[in-house]
């Protein structure tokens, strides 16, 4: 991509209306356009870098059985209705809509009562179990408090996966792959040491379910974090019982805030019982199907990513998720960039050119800091009589000459 054509154009100062870091960086490198509070739109190198997201979620759930889906976002109210999470009483953060003809909709916040509806055509005996399926989608919570940028949207991607096992048994083990699997997607988008697994309230289907919490000052919840076992308590559930299952001292316990990037829970057949969906066993006995859940949202995760990997110049994007593996600039030297920016081309790698005319040096230097791509190419009249290119890191600053060959091996 030449920057030259790219529409977006980056900005100097922070929008007035954005109090979160990570809105405010993408919003001023031309990522992301803010569309109200809560309500963000993804412009051509944002939908780049959230793809990348969505590419490495993708390969851990199917790495672990998921059949990916694509439900809808419009919710019929009978099938909440039956589990009781239709009225504003039992969920208070419905967006709801009318029809012409004067019916109600919802638009899903969640999809546990859909998706055992629809399992309930195709899950009829132990031998159509398990199954293991999950959807990146569009949801929709009418939150009251909007101002954390994309770590809490009132529309936002989600990627939400839902088992469905004949026993708990089965349900344990595969709950145990997931927390793996989510451990792995946050390593792999760099932000793995950051992120603590975290014992949280279990509700009335086990006794802990589990978050994945990203240790942040722009969190909105609070951890207890052992350092020696590697996990966290979430402060609602922080006591003395919950302690002493874990093997922890409290004053061993390190407080801090945190982004929640993911969370998994046992269902059990909270939503397969009224919902119909059951199997017959080897025995030929019905059996309710054992159910469980697991979020995780992309955007949500793309900001968190922002917030902890930022620095004072702007964006600091893993290779992982970057939108490009090479910043490429141009100093006056617009043939030999064009050239460098086709071979790079044929040769598969990733690369953001700016063949900007009208810009000077310090404005392209100010623009590859503030976009966060790993890697920095600069030709100049003082590169080009070296016979060199300047490779910098936009992680650890570190600066290389090297010539077309080496540049052309995606150097660290």
């Amino acid at each position: 991509m030449r920057q030259s054509e790219l529409f977006t154009k980056t900005r100097r100062e922070a929008p007035s209306d954005e109090a979160s870091r990570n809105a405010e960086l993408l919003i001023r490198a031309g990522y992301a356009h803010k569309e109200m509070a809560g309500v963000y739109s993804y412009l051509p190198l944002g939908l780049r870098a959230l793809e990348k997201i969505n590419g490495i979620i993708r390969e851990e759930m199917n790495a672990i059985g998921g059949q990916e889906i694509h439900m809808t976002v419009l919710q019929n109210p009978e099938l909440w209705e039956k589990t009781e999470r239709w009225s504003e009483r039992q969920v208070d953060n419905w967006f709801k809509t009318d029809l012409k003809n004067g019916w109600e909709l919802g638009l899903g916040f969640t999809h546990e009562e859909p998706v055992a509806n629809m399992m309930a055509q195709h899950i009829a005996s132990y031998r159509d179990l398990p199954v293991y399926a999950y959807q990146i989608q569009t949801k929709f919570r009418n939150e009251g408090r909007a101002k954390s940028g994309l770590v809490r949207g009132r529309e936002f991607l989600m990627k939400d996966m839902y088992s469905f096992n004949a026993s708990e048994e089965d349900l344990d083990a595969f709950y145990e792959r997931v927390k793996e699997a989510y451990k792995r997607i946050f390593t792999r988008t760099g932000i793995g040491e950051k992120v603590f697994l975290t014992f949280a309230s279990g509700g009335v289907f086990s006794k802990y379910s589990h978050e994945f919490q990203a240790v942040s000052e722009a969190g909105e919840d609070t951890i207890h974090i052992s350092r020696e076992k590697n996990i966290a308590v979430n402060r609602e559930v922080l006591t003395d019982e919950v302690l002493a299952d874990l093997g922890i001292k409290r004053e061993e316990l390190e407080e801090a805030k945190a982004i929640e990037v993911g969370n998994i829970f046992k269902l059990g057949a909270r939503f397969s019982e009224p919902l119909g969906l059951v199997f017959t066993d080897e025995k030929g006995e019905n059996k309710p199907v054992i159910m469980g859940s697991y979020g995780l949202g992309p955007t949500r995760l793309m900001g968190a990513i922002v917030e902890l990997l930022s620095d004072e110049k702007g964006i600091v994007w893993p290779e992982s998720v970057a939108p490009f593996r090479i910043h490429l600039i141009a100093l006056r030297t617009a043939k030999e960039g064009n050239a460098f920016y086709e071979k790079l081309a044929r040769q598969g790698i990733e690369v953001f050119y700016d063949d900007r005319e009208d810009a000077s040096p310090g404005e392209k230097f100010a623009d590859a800091d503030l976009l966060g791509i790993p890697l920095r190419v600069v030709i100049s009249e003082k590169t080009l009589r070296e016979g060199k290119l300047e490779v910098k890191s936009r992680k650890t600053g570190e600066v290389k000459m090297m010539n077309e060959e080496e540049a052309c091996k995606l150097p660290e």
